[in-house]
């Protein structure tokens, strides 16, 4: 058997992020892994519904933004309140690119990943 367990997003101020993805899709922190020099720190977040999981790395020494190049990935989630979530990320300023005709849009967090919100079908 074989499943999909994280996918990484590099940033570049871990406390902005933390808030963001707390704020803007109920994130929370499922665990953490620091190294004992403390150049880096891996942060798990989970929806608590299923065990995938968003891993955040961060790099003590890194002080430049991280070149996305031109974004051509994404992540996306699924939601049962498309209305109040659209709402919450109107609220926030985090929508970037809507599409009316497909019924979805994207976000993008603090440091410029795209995220695709989806309604349930």
């Amino acid at each position: 058997m074989i499943h999909f367990q994280h996918f990484n997003f590099n940033v570049l101020d871990l406390d902005k992020s933390l808030t963001f993805y707390k704020n803007a899709l109920d994130l929370e922190v499922v665990r953490e892994y620091v190294p004992e020099d403390d150049s880096f720190k891996l942060v798990y977040l989970g929806d608590g519904k299923t065990p995938f999981q968003l891993e955040l790395t961060w790099l003590r020494d890194r002080t430049d933004p991280y070149n996305l190049g031109e974004c051509e990935f994404h992540l996306a989630f699924v939601t049962d309140d498309y209305e109040g979530l659209h709402a919450r990320h109107q609220e926030i300023g985090c929508i970037c690119y809507e599409n009316p005709d497909m019924g979805i849009y994207f976000i993008t967090d603090p440091d410029g990943y795209w995220i695709e919100i989806v309604p349930e079908k």
